[in-house]
């Protein structure tokens, strides 16, 4: 594992960031291609995506900021340095995003078309960036691929992020040859949605289990990201749901 790009004295370079840097410059740069596919404008795509991705940030680290603020206090360079992207901080983008859209007055549908490969691609690399530093632990396995880990007699286990990356790569793909056939806006992304999720759940079935410190029944039924895949889904059949009305709206 290479948890860091570069280390020397005092300065770390986490191969993490360096990957997740890498990967969403890559999908924006892609959607300048998706745009021209769904017929948006490249410029007005790249800076709704960009506008999102610095939403997607700010709105994190207030998050992270206000439930921690004894702590930001005392150390707040530490503290904004921890990785915050929560379930609440993901629908407070969404909100901005879609209002960002509107007032941009760039279709809701054609956009989230344009983006479904672009986000998948950004998957990928931050992905690869948990199998650099070694972060998403698998379940031991006796396959020849298993990753062996110190000590020596330790048992190997999944490689569950190099296991999403093959994921990401093959629905990015997919995702590209889509959006070249006449789709109805949307469908690319309500599949790209159901697709994600469905691989995501399978994944949790190769990664070491969630333990839950407080919480109920209910919730510890399913592992945090199999509520999350669940939600894609949903997620999904609305998106799918909103291009029918369009359509019928159209007629």
């Amino acid at each position: 594992m290479y948890p860091y790009i570069l280390h020397s004295g005092h300065l770390f370079v986490p191969t993490f960031g360096v990957l997740a840097a890498l990967g969403l410059m890559a999908g924006l740069t892609l959607s300048l291609f998706t745009a021209r596919k769904t017929g948006l404008s490249a410029d007005a795509l790249w800076n709704a995506g960009l506008f999102t991705l610095l939403a997607a940030f700010i709105l994190s680290r207030l998050l992270l900021v206000v439930g921690n603020l004894g702590t930001f206090l005392h150390y707040p360079v530490l503290l904004l340095m921890v990785p915050s992207l929560t379930p609440l901080g993901i629908v407070l983008t969404i909100v901005v995003a879609i209002v960002y859209l509107r007032l941009r007055h760039l279709p809701l549908l054609k956009t989230l078309d344009a983006w479904a490969p672009c986000a998948t691609l950004i998957w990928g690399f931050l992905a690869l960036g948990h199998f650099a530093e070694g972060s998403d632990a698998g379940l031991p396995t006796t396959l020849p691929w298993g990753l062996a880990i110190p000590p020596d007699d330790a048992p190997k286990l999944h490689p569950v992020a190099l296991y999403a990356v093959i994921a990401a790569a093959i629905l990015t793909v997919a995702l590209l040859v889509l959006l070249r056939r006449r789709w109805r806006p949307g469908s690319v992304a309500s599949a790209a949605l159901v697709a994600a999720g469905v691989a995501q759940f399978a994944l949790t079935f190769f990664r070491q289990p969630y333990l839950y410190s407080d919480s109920t029944a209910f919730i510890r039924a399913l592992d945090p990201i199999q509520w999350i895949a669940l939600a894609m889904m949903v997620a999904a059949g609305i998106v799918f749901l909103f291009r029918e009305r369009e359509a019928d709206d159209a007629v």
